[in-house]
């Protein structure tokens, strides 16, 4: 599974981003609607920043900020490091894994945003393959009894 190229765990996503004067209320909304755990900040078309439901917690939540009159330019982790899609899924894991994220911007060669690879992609397909592998052994094992 790690081997999995980037560009094809993305592939039919929609970019869901915000800007650095979005109030953390509004980008939270946003994370709510689209059921996911981060959205890129972007300017003039290129990745500046990623907020995440981690930063709604630590920052806002547990820093008893105001998420109607804090914006994203205050809590979000500005300049994140960022991937290209030509990677394999290894590689994305293995970063997520030194710089103790979950989430990681996956842009184009001019850091236009293209798509957000994450820890829950690999566990997802993971855990699809794990669950037709058993049920392939319950056929097997139910065929030979």
């Amino acid at each position: 599974m790690p081997n999995r190229i980037i560009s094809n765990i993305i592939a039919g996503q929609t970019v869901v981003s915000s800007t650095k004067d979005t109030s953390v209320r509004s980008a939270c909304r946003l994370m709510a609607e689209k059921r996911i755990g981060a959205l890129v900040v972007v300017e003039n078309n290129r990745v500046v920043g990623i907020f995440t439901e981690r930063d709604a917690l630590n920052k806002i939540l547990a820093g008893n900020l105001d998420p109607d009159t804090t914006l994203l330019s205050q809590v979000m982790v500005a300049n994140p490091q960022t991937i290209h899609a030509d990677k394999p899924l290894g590689y994305a894991l293995q970063f997520m894994v030194d710089g103790g994220f979950r989430h990681v911007p996956v842009v184009d060669q001019n850091g236009a945003p293209m798509g957000m690879v994450s820890a829950r992609d690999a566990l997802g397909q993971d855990m699809v393959q794990l669950e037709n592998n058993l049920k392939f052994r319950e056929h097997l094992e139910e065929n030979i009894a």
